[in-house]
């Protein structure tokens, strides 16, 4: 009965940011530590991945270089620019707010009935 959960729509980049925020990582690498942090909950396609990576990268927000893995494979690694740890910080507030009036209005207690 348990459903895998859809990503918030807008949250990707906010996740992609913040997991490469502390070290460049390749693409699978980000995805599964997203589905690590979130205990399996959240899972981000490569479908849904790669567009974003390209996504981030055109506006300036990442850059791209090949690597090698620890696998010996090459991949391109991604890691923030300085326009992206702005992004990030506008991303982070953004979803605060958001995620705070979510919160308020599920909280809301319903108004006994007359």
């Amino acid at each position: 009965m348990s459903k895998r959960s859809d990503l918030i729509q807008g949250t990707l980049d906010l996740l992609i940011l913040n997991t490469i925020s502390l070290e460049p990582q390749h693409g699978w690498a980000i995805a599964k530590r997203i589905q690590q942090v979130s205990n399996e909950v959240l899972q981000v396609s490569q479908g849904a991945l790669y567009p974003a990576l390209h996504r981030l990268e055109q506006q300036g927000w990442i850059r791209a270089e090949w690597r090698v893995t620890e696998a010996g494979r090459d991949a391109k690694f991604y890691s923030m620019t300085k326009a992206g740890r702005t992004q990030l910080q506008k991303e982070l507030a953004q979803w605060e707010r958001l995620s705070n009036a979510v919160g308020q209005v599920i909280r809301m207690l319903p108004e006994a009935a007359s």
